[in-house]
C-alpha cells in the first residue's frame, strides 16, 4: 500500500496514482483540470465545527487528531475511508489538500490511518 501526501496546487505527477482531494471546499483559484483530482470524498474531511475549533487555536494537534479520528469512525466516513484503502491496496493513492501544513493537519491523520 502506497499513500502519498501533496498540496493540490502542485502539478499532478505520474507517480501520484489516484489523486484524492481531502478538503471540504474546492481550493480557490484552481481549475479542476489543473488539480487533476480523481476522487473527492467530502465526507472524509473534518466537520466544519472541528475545523473551526482547531484553526481558532483552541486545542492541541493531538486533541484535534483524536476528535477527527472519532469522526472518521462514524459509519459514512468509515465507509469512505475503506474505499480509499481499497484504492491504495491496488496502487498508489495521493491525498491532496490546499492546506500548507501537511504535518499537523487532517491530511496527516488520514495518511496515518490509511497506512496502519
Amino acid at each position: 500500500m502506497s499513500v502519498r501526501v501533496r498540496r493540490v496546487q502542485e502539478p499532478p505527477e505520474p507517480e501520484d496514482g489516484v489523486r484524492v482531494l481531502v478538503d471540504r471546499l474546492w481550493p480557490r483559484g484552481l481549475t479542476k483540470e489543473a488539480a487533476g483530482v480523481d476522487e473527492w470524498p467530502k465526507g472524509l474531511t473534518p466537520s466544519t465545527e472541528l475545523r473551526q475549533w482547531y484553526h481558532a487555536g483552541e486545542g492541541s494537534y493531538e486533541e484535534f487528531a483524536r476528535r477527527y479520528e472519532a469522526e472518521l469512525a462514524e459509519p459514512e466516513a468509515a465507509e469512505l475511508l475503506q474505499g480509499v484503502r481499497k484504492l491504495a491496496a491496488k496502487g498508489t493513492v495521493t491525498l491532496v489538500t490546499g492546506s500548507k501544513n501537511l504535518e499537523q493537519g487532517h491530511v496527516a491523520v488520514l495518511a496515518r490511518l490509511l497506512e496502519s
